[in-house]
């Protein structure tokens, strides 16, 4: 996730002819954005769709800090996706309030259904989820304690000192989640068009390198395949990305038909074939 930047992702796309992907949605609040799109065979799999966007920044409500949210059906599994922009900063303490702003989305984030549908309205009502975005928990080692197992490539060293493993290990924020293993540098924070962290130059202050930018998935059905980050340096951040392999019930008007259209005759006859598994 580059969270700071506007880019003109839509248009990007649209100039490549017939691309084999086409957007079912895109919504930006401040500078939170969050696009989906979909393979063109799928488009017409994907349907009630909904959008939430909850302000956690500035009073509680402002939208620098928060989360954008997509609510969408792919055949008959419900899926849902939530960009994020946490609280940031190093002091002691900011971890709490970054795990108060997970709390607070979670408590805000809505979707409208009717009333005779039973369609998600939270997050947790949703079959599979993702949580993407600059999270901003931080890693609990010294400048040059991060420095030295970055030159040396550790991640395991310093995954087990990152503020985001560690409250998922205590169940103090996204409790029951999941994120793949860290095998990449920290994404942030770098001098822009650089690969050179801010500090390492002595200009600007010192900020110690922190995996801020995360993915993490809940549910069943969801098998990650690959978790790794980019290396535009467009922004201060690296952005990260996942594939997963996503289970999806899929509902056969085929079979329906046919099972709603048996004769008493077939149903007595024993002619009824047991493939009725929707």
């Amino acid at each position: 996730m580059i969270p700071d930047l506007d880019l003109d992702h839509d248009g990007a796309l649209r100039k490549k002819s017939r691309s084999p992907f086409v957007r079912i949605v895109s919504k930006q609040m401040v500078g939170i954005f969050l696009t989906i799109w979909v393979r063109r065979g799928l488009r017409k799999c994907v349907q009630n769709l909904k959008v939430s966007t909850v302000g956690v920044g500035a009073m509680g409500y402002i939208g620098n800090k928060g989360a954008v949210s997509v609510s969408m059906s792919i055949y008959q599994t419900m899926f849902c996706f939530v960009c994020t922009h946490l609280a940031a900063g190093e002091k002691p303490g900011d971890v709490h309030k970054r795990n108060a702003d997970v709390q607070e989305i979670h408590r805000r984030t809505r979707f409208a259904a009717p009333g005779d549908l039973q369609l998600p309205r939270d997050i947790y009502d949703h079959e599979r989820i993702f949580w993407l975005g600059d999270l901003n928990y931080r890693i609990d080692v010294s400048y040059e304690r991060a420095h030295e197992l970055i030159s040396t490539m550790d991640w395991s060293q310093l995954a087990g000192k990152d503020q985001l493993k560690r409250e998922l290990k205590k169940g103090r924020a996204f409790d029951g989640w999941t994120e793949g293993i860290i095998e990449f540098a920290p994404t942030y924070k770098y001098q822009l068009n650089s690969g050179k962290y801010i500090g390492d130059d002595q200009k600007g202050g010192r900020r110690t390198p922190a995996w801020c930018d995360r993915i993490l998935s809940f549910g069943k059905g969801l098998r990650l395949l690959s978790y790794r980050r980019s290396e535009l340096t467009l922004s201060d951040h690296r952005p990260v990305t996942a594939i997963y392999a996503a289970e999806v019930e899929v509902f056969s008007s085929r079979k329906l038909q046919r099972a709603l259209t048996l004769t008493d005759a077939e149903v007595e006859g024993g002619q009824v074939v047991p493939d009725l598994d929707f």
